[in-house]
């Protein structure tokens, strides 16, 4: 009687793990495409004549896709280093794409096209390359553009302000900056044009506590004869950075010169906007989270978060049993962030015996 009751302690047991290794895989299937990059809407054309080839068009909608999202996770100077990825190296990094809306108008050949970058290999490309990506996380600033013209030293921050009027109107698919201009309270410019002679100085604070927005950019030009100076003040994530930038021979009216300037100076700020949220690579931090194998919520909601994850290069299940399960992740940021990233997630950790384990 005592074998025979053995017998179906250790038969539960083994029920027990099988379900549960089960549970895992699903899981681990159902969330993969969770950790990737995806680029949505990039639409694809070609005429439709006899040499018609489809798999050349879809191809070329790779190269557009890897170059948008390429833009949206490295700095313009890091950009220059990646050139001439063949097609095969690409689609290497694809884990899936999909075409839909396809359409022939007039003999020629449109469609949508979306396409998931397998993140763990994008990374490996980049880090081979010695470039550090940034997370590509979307954020909304408030921007003061403070036009002054130093040949009669008049002040305009709404009335013949062309970059009031019209910075909104160049935008790229792959810009993680959003701005919001401030409305038109002609208090504000009565404030700007009392401490005109220390404008660079100039506490904007309260300016810019009317608005609910943590982060924020003052734009002051100088609008010269024949140049223009302008002067940055980039706050962002909580850091301050001042930068001036000097445009010679060029003239704001010109519409070519305008749409320049304004590009230079956003590409100025996402890449600032890029550096504060870098991921460095080379800091490959090794976390041991253990977590009590009977919450199975707790579980997926773990892997859900590590899954999601930006700075998460890698993690699988070290071991188990009935009491526990031991996760290894590979981390690229320090335990201070991990944590923060794990608490607003709604997960807590406590150390326990040298190990961190999951609340």
């Amino acid at each position: 009687m005592q074998i025979i009751n053995k017998f179906y302690k250790l038969l539960n047991v083994y029920i027990y793990f099988i379900l549960f290794s089960l549970l895992i895989v699903f899981f681990s299937t159902t969330y993969s495409n969770a950790n990737g990059f995806k680029v949505s809407n990039i639409e694809i054309s070609s005429p439709f004549e006899l040499n018609f080839e489809k798999n050349n068009v879809i191809d070329k909608g790779f190269q557009t896709s890897f170059s948008d999202l390429i833009s949206m996770i490295t700095t313009s100077g890091d950009r220059k280093k990646i050139k001439n990825v063949s097609n095969k190296e690409l689609k290497g990094m694809i884990d899936s794409f999909t075409i839909s809306d396809e359409k022939f108008i007039n003999n020629e050949y449109f469609a949508n096209l979306e396409t998931t970058f397998n993140k763990k290999k994008i990374l490996k490309f980049l880090e081979n390359k010695n470039i550090f990506p940034s997370i590509p996380q979307r954020n909304k600033v408030l921007l003061f553009p403070i036009l002054i013209e130093t040949k009669n030293n008049n002040i305009h921050l709404f009335n013949d302000n062309i970059f009031y009027d019209k910075w909104n109107e160049q935008k790229n698919s792959y810009d993680l900056l959003d701005y919001l201009l401030p409305s038109e309270d002609i208090e504000d410019l009565v404030e700007l044009q009392k401490t005109f002679k220390d404008i660079e100085t100039y506490d904007f604070s309260n300016l810019i506590n009317k608005y609910d927005i943590k982060d924020s950019i003052i734009l002051i030009i100088y609008k010269e004869t024949n140049s223009v100076r302008t002067l940055s003040k980039i706050n962002l994530n909580n850091t301050l950075k001042i930068q001036n930038k000097n445009y010679p021979k060029i003239d704001i009216i010109n519409v070519d010169d305008f749409s320049n300037i304004v590009k230079s100076l956003k590409q100025l700020y996402e890449n600032q906007w890029k550096k504060n949220n870098e991921i460095n690579t080379s800091i490959k931090l090794s976390i041991t989270i253990s977590i009590n194998s009977k919450k199975t919520k707790k579980i997926i909601e773990l892997e859900q978060a590590l899954d999601s994850l930006d700075l998460v290069s890698d993690f699988n299940i070290l071991n188990f049993n009935s009491e526990s399960i031991q996760y290894k992740i590979t981390y690229n940021g320090t335990p201070n962030i991990f944590l923060n990233d794990m608490r607003e997630k709604n997960l807590e950790l406590e150390i326990e015996n040298n190990m961190w384990t999951l609340k």
